[in-house]
């Protein structure tokens, strides 16, 4: 009875003693703390903020991320240029205070930035940790060394140099425009970066999960470890584990490999992205000193020479846009609720792949093609040796190209949307022998880091013997941007080789804008007049217009069909963006590639897509039906899932439609007169759907129409409100340019305005938009507090609009 008394007694403080042991080393898990608040931001250059005693009472305070050109005016004089968005760059400096525990005293610690453009030099209490010339490239720097702890402040500074222009032949933004975490760990844990976890031998039955984890040893002593890998599903319950012993000498690292076999997985899809959660810990005995939770897509795809490309097995078109990063009226500051919308936006005009243009994305991006179901195809640089502008990539190229490509793969590698690694874009190497040592250069650098996905370029020349980067063989995939006259050819000029279009289209069109005759096909070059005062800036919504070295969408959409041996094409591009004002001068200062415009509203082309793209009934009328009497309006329909379409001018037919050949949309040429238009589709004689259209009145009022009514009370959160000019009835004015004014109160603030007009000087950071064609944007950001949020928009002559948000 006394022994078993002991025994209990022993077993008792045995268990109190490993529940303590268990519980402090929760607190010495890693952690990884937001670093974005209590910045503080001054244009201009300023050395001695590096200093303790610096005074920082006149600079102005930020949250990051954060882009100081997005607030600056629009002036043709800016070195930026119309190529740059036309908009300030320029030098500055940030500047953080923070205090450390003492207990961290015994810990690693280090910052990371997703991105600063550009140039970008570091000091923490007044020793300089390094510089970053990429403003696309992420880093880290060790800070342990040079820290303080308790009650002495530690004083973080970073020099911001942007002033070399042009330096990008789109908007960049200017800053510090992503993320920054501060990372505390145990002198023993996973490096950075330094888990890679993919998968091989996927079946519906079993799929292999291949760990490969390199774990530090900062500590003077060798230390014994056990690495344990759990695979949780998406419920969160375990479906397999592995445990692995490694001894790690002081100083040194140990590079562990685990494979684990998961039964009966669920694969991550396009339609289905099934997501599991690897669970990764580092124990020295029974004390964890580090851990990382990292998302895990097991699927697996193929490119085929002459079938494409398919996913999980299943045969599939890519069907890609390109994005630029900047997010409109918010720049190049990175919002995930901003990104999440441009998804969301692409995903229901049908597209499931995205292709990073011309540079690494914000990792927020990649988490969510991860969790949406989008494939990417990341792309590292648009220049390499030979530069494209004055001050662009080229100049740092020989020092930073390796470190650079390196971190984008390390990076970016365990995230499931990735399918594709890019070396460039439009490289001018590819007409010099260069482009033969340079290509194999960056192809080794990947195939060192991961083997698992094939290597892409984008390139503009396509004929046999005439490109080195081709001649390179370092190419898995052969990606040919435009000339989609040619895609009939691609298979015999490069018979057993993996193709795609990497760019296609470069379609040209002002949403809401107009021109006739519509069935002209118009391509534009660089407008060289000095003045074109005369000239609205707008280019026709109808799909007639193109860069000359691009197409109409139908154009490339027709000559990819019935050709497996192409894997699909990114469109240039899924959103205009700001830059390059192709065909026009400044005033003009973003593009009019996208399918989608600058504040997020589709132009008439999003509905062909969805048409073509989707299998859900589709039918899209337009143009609008203000015109003058007698005029003649082209009228155009998009439609899918249907045999015909039948339009109706004030009640009567104006006959029956059917799509001919190849045609991709139908048209009547229809003499206006004041009243509705009605369309009507069918299929096997029922109808399937129906859509009106109606001549509009003077302007009335504001109507306010919110994306979202409840954010989180995060101080990032956004609703995106769209601001509509209507009639006495409600039909959309389409000519409406009424000047808006807007006021929030409440849990939220003003974050940007729009419109999408690419003309407009008019600044993203006001309370006050003009309408263009009808429509304006205005963004709301939550405040970081809860409660209701009240917006109200009103206009000289219109009556006003009140809508109520709530934040929680």
């Amino acid at each position: 009875m006394r022994i078993r008394t002991v025994y209990r007694l022993f077993l008792g403080v045995f268990l109190v003693m490993l529940m303590l042991a268990c519980s402090s080393s929760t607190k010495k898990q890693r952690m990884i703390l937001d670093f974005n608040k209590g910045w503080y931001f001054k244009l201009g250059d300023h050395p001695n903020a590096l200093n303790a005693d610096f005074n920082v009472s006149s600079w102005q305070e930020v949250t990051l991320p954060h882009d100081w050109s997005i607030a600056g005016d629009f002036s043709e004089n800016h070195p930026t240029t119309v190529a740059g968005g036309a908009l300030p760059a320029g030098k500055a400096w940030y500047r953080k205070t923070f205090l450390l525990p003492k207990e961290a005293v015994e810990q690693i610690i280090w910052i990371e930035f997703d991105g600063v453009y550009r140039n970008s030099e570091v000091w923490i209490n007044g020793h300089r940790l390094g510089e970053r010339p990429n403003g696309y490239s992420s880093f880290k720097y060790d800070l342990s060394p040079y820290l303080n702890y308790g009650d002495e402040a530690n004083i973080l500074a970073v020099k911001v140099d942007n002033a070399d222009q042009p330096n990008s032949r789109w908007y960049t933004g200017s800053g510090i425009y992503r993320n920054v975490r501060l990372v505390r760990t145990e002198k023993i844990h996973i490096d950075h970066w330094g888990l890679f976890v993919s998968t091989s031998q996927v079946s519906q039955e079993q799929a292999q999960v291949d760990l490969e984890v390199v774990i530090k040893n900062e500590g003077l002593v060798q230390r014994h470890l056990t690495l344990e890998t759990r695979i949780l599903n998406s419920e969160g319950l375990e479906v397999a584990r592995q445990t692995t012993k490694e001894t790690v000498l002081g100083n040194q690292h140990a590079e562990i490999i685990q494979e684990i076999k998961v039964d009966n997985p669920q694969l991550w899809s396009i339609e289905h992205p099934y997501l599991y959660q690897v669970e990764t810990k580092v124990y020295a005995g029974i004390q964890l000193m580090d851990d990382l939770t990292t998302p895990l897509g097991i699927r697996y795809f193929k490119f085929d020479p002459e079938n494409g490309f398919s996913l999980n097995g299943q045969a599939m078109k890519i069907k890609g846009v390109a994005m630029h990063h900047d997010l409109g009226a918010l720049g190049a500051a990175v919002n995930k609720r901003a990104i999440e919308r441009q998804l969301k936006i692409l995903k229901e005009m049908g597209v499931n792949a995205i292709r990073t243009a011309h540079n690494p994305p914000a990792p927020e991006l990649l988490d969510l093609c991860d969790q949406m179901g989008f494939l990417v195809q990341d792309e590292a640089f648009d220049v390499w040796k030979e530069g494209k502008q004055e001050s662009d990539g080229h100049i740092y190229w020989e020092q930073w190209h390796r470190k650079d490509l390196e971190v984008m793969v390390l990076r970016d590698r365990n995230h499931p949307s990735v399918i594709m690694w890019s070396i460039g874009n439009e490289i001018p190497e590819q007409y010099d022998s260069a482009g033969i040592s340079i290509a194999s250069e960056l192809a080794g650098i990947i195939k060192e880091l991961d083997m698992t996905r094939p290597i892409t370029a984008g390139l503009n020349e396509n004929r046999p013997g005439k490109n080195f980067v081709v001649q390179s063989a370092s190419l898995d995939v052969l990606g040919f941007n435009y000339r989609h006259k040619d895609y009939s050819m691609l298979d015999n000029w490069y018979p057993m080789m993996n193709l795609i279009a990497a760019e296609g289209m470069s379609a040209l069109a002002t949403r809401g804008h107009y021109e006739m005759p519509s069935d002209k096909i118009i391509r534009m070059n660089s407008l060289e007049k000095e003045s074109m005062e005369d000239e609205d800036y707008s280019i026709s919504s109808y799909d007639h217009v193109s860069a000359d070295w691009g197409s109409t969408h139908e154009e490339t959409l027709k000559a990819l069909k019935g050709k497996d041996y192409i894997s699909g094409v990114f469109v240039w591009a899924g959103f205009d963006y700001l830059g390059e004002s192709t065909p026009y001068p400044f005033p003009a200062r973003s593009s009019y590639f996208g399918i989608v415009d600058l504040a997020g509203f589709p132009k008439d082309a999003y509905y062909l897509y969805q048409s073509e793209w989707t299998d859900k009934p589709v039918l899209h009328l337009f143009p609008h039906w203000n015109w003058k009497k007698g005029e003649q309006v082209d009228v155009w329909a998009y439609y899918s899932q249907a045999d015909e379409v039948e339009l109706f001018l004030n009640g009567k037919s104006l006959g029956v439609k059917k799509k001919e050949g190849d045609a991709m949309h139908v048209m009547w040429r229809v003499d206006f007169e004041p009243g509705s238009l009605r369309l009507v589709s069918r299929k096997n004689g029922e109808q399937v759907l129906e859509r009106q259209v109606h001549t509009a009145g003077d302007p009335d009022k504001v109507l306010l129409t919110p994306d979202r009514r409840e954010l989180s009370a995060d101080g990032k959160d956004l609703s995106f409100v769209t601001v509509s000019v209507v009639d006495s009835k409600g039909v959309l004015v389409p000519h409406a340019d009424n000047l808006i004014h807007f006021e929030v109160k409440g849990a939220a603030k003003i974050a940007g305005v729009d419109n999408g007009y690419q003309a407009s000087l008019e600044s993203f950071k006001a309370d006050h938009r003009k309408a263009f064609n009808g429509k304006c944007l205005l963004i709301v950001q939550n405040n970081e507090s809860k409660g209701e949020i009240v917006i109200r928009a009103s206009s000289d002559g219109l009556r006003a609009a009140q809508t109520t948000l709530t934040s929680d």
